[in-house]
């Protein structure tokens, strides 16, 4: 666990310098986040994937995921004895690129949005209305059959082919 710690801590500081990273670059950082999750919650959490791999190079903000990834654990998972899933969407939608973080826990409380929703939800909006003022759109609500989902939809941008460092 240590050293994933490590490696996540690593993976962060060679993003701090750049707005936005193609997103198998996010998701790769997700996955050092994900093995230490799965190390502190063992068969409790259960994590499916649906990325189309179209989405793969388009640009995403750095660290974007990770925050809703944590909130779905926190809130879906943490808060209760049994196992929980998280799941993780992408796909291509015209122009836009669309995330989505869902889990299956209790939902969010009846006012969550009025107390001003946590830190990770509020840096998320801060981050993306930075980088796409009104061109982008983020909802995190309760899910018709339990659980939450957190969706952005981002314009569709790739990433600059990258250059092989020799």
């Amino acid at each position: 666990m240590l050293t994933g710690v490590s490696e996540l801590l690593r993976m962060a500081l060679n993003t701090t310098s750049r707005q936005q990273v193609p997103l198998h670059e996010d998701l790769d950082f997700l996955d050092r986040y994900l093995d230490i999750e799965q190390t502190r919650f063992q068969d409790r959490l259960q994590v499916v994937r649906a990325i189309d791999p179209a989405t793969l190079g388009a640009l995403v903000p750095s660290l974007i995921l990770q925050p809703l990834v944590e909130n779905a654990i926190k809130h879906g998972l943490g808060t209760r004895s049994g196992a929980g899933c998280v799941e993780l969407r992408t796909w291509r939608e015209g122009a836009r690129l669309v995330l989505e973080v869902l889990d299956d826990g209790p939902g969010l409380t009846p006012g969550w949005d009025t107390q001003g929703g946590g830190i990770g939800v509020a840096n998320v909006r801060a981050r993306l209305h930075q980088l796409y003022g009104d061109g982008h759109a983020f909802t995190l609500e309760n899910r018709a059959g339990g659980g939450v989902r957190a969706r952005l939809e981002l314009p569709f941008q790739s990433a600059p082919p990258e250059v092989p460092v020799s």
